[in-house]
């Protein structure tokens, strides 16, 4: 068994084997459980980050521990050029491209009032823009696939709503609608595109703060998800066995959304 997910999660064979993923926001957290599990899958993976150079180059060393294949690229995904140059590296250096995740967001809490345009403006630019730029600068490689797909990351308060999250829970809206507008467009190339929402995941956030919604929210199962939960539903969507999914939203927060 590889070090690289733990053994719960684990898929059967390396089904992703021959494919080339690109992750963004990949050296944390959910980001980085999904570039690990596609590694595991068989992926060569390209692990995108915005500043931490150290945080990305640390999961590439993972999976090139564990035998696998990485690329760690820095750059912003919400300016075109740099969007596109992150694709362009993971050609230059893997000479394909069958899967994009967009996972880079920041989910900052502030009340309306105090709720500046700037703020505003960064988390709709980050989780929204960015996967509308990363998907156009994706889409001929993706095109040349012949079994492509997208996943786009989600959240749970886009579709229960919270306090201190305006921008957030508006930007996590639209992505949902994005990811459906792109699977009409991207049918006719083979590109399947979804998304995967999740909700009371257990990650690390600087200064521990945990959000107002974590404590307001409760859920079936009683417990806080993983990172490696999530990752396990991206990794099927990107795989071979979900070709005949696309345009949906799949939920993974405990019940939560119920």
């Amino acid at each position: 068994m590889s070090a690289l997910v733990p053994e719960a999660f684990a898929f059967a064979g390396r089904e992703l084997a021959g494919r080339v993923a690109l992750v963004t926001g990949g050296s944390r957290n959910i980001g980085r459980a999904i570039a690990l599990a596609l590694a595991e899958g068989g992926a060569a993976v390209v692990v995108a980050g915005r500043r931490d150079r150290a945080a990305v180059d640390a999961v590439v060393e993972a999976i090139a521990a564990a035998g696998g294949r990485a690329l760690g690229v820095l750059g912003d995904v919400t300016q075109p050029e740099e969007a596109a140059a992150m694709v362009e590296a993971g050609m230059q250096a893997f000479g394909r491209l069958d899967i994009l995740v967009n996972n880079a967001a920041v989910r900052d809490e502030a009340p309306l009032a105090d709720l500046t345009y700037g703020q505003w403006r960064e988390v709709m630019a980050l989780s929204l823009d960015a996967p509308f730029l990363m998907a156009k600068a994706a889409l001929e490689p993706l095109s040349r696939s012949g079994a492509a797909a997208i996943v786009n990351i989600g959240g749970l308060t886009a579709y229960i709503g919270a306090r201190n999250r305006a921008h957030v829970v508006a930007a996590k809206a639209g992505l949902d609608g994005l990811t459906r507008a792109l699977a009409h467009e991207m049918a006719e190339a083979g590109i399947t595109v979804n998304l995967v929402s999740p909700g009371l995941i257990e990650t690390v956030r600087e200064g521990g703060h945990r959000p107002h919604h974590h404590g307001a929210t409760a859920n079936l199962l009683g417990r806080r998800g993983l990172p490696e939960e999530v990752a396990a539903m991206v990794r099927f969507l990107a795989g071979p066995a979900a070709r005949y999914v696309t345009g949906q939203t799949l939920h993974v927060n405990g019940g939560a959304y119920m």
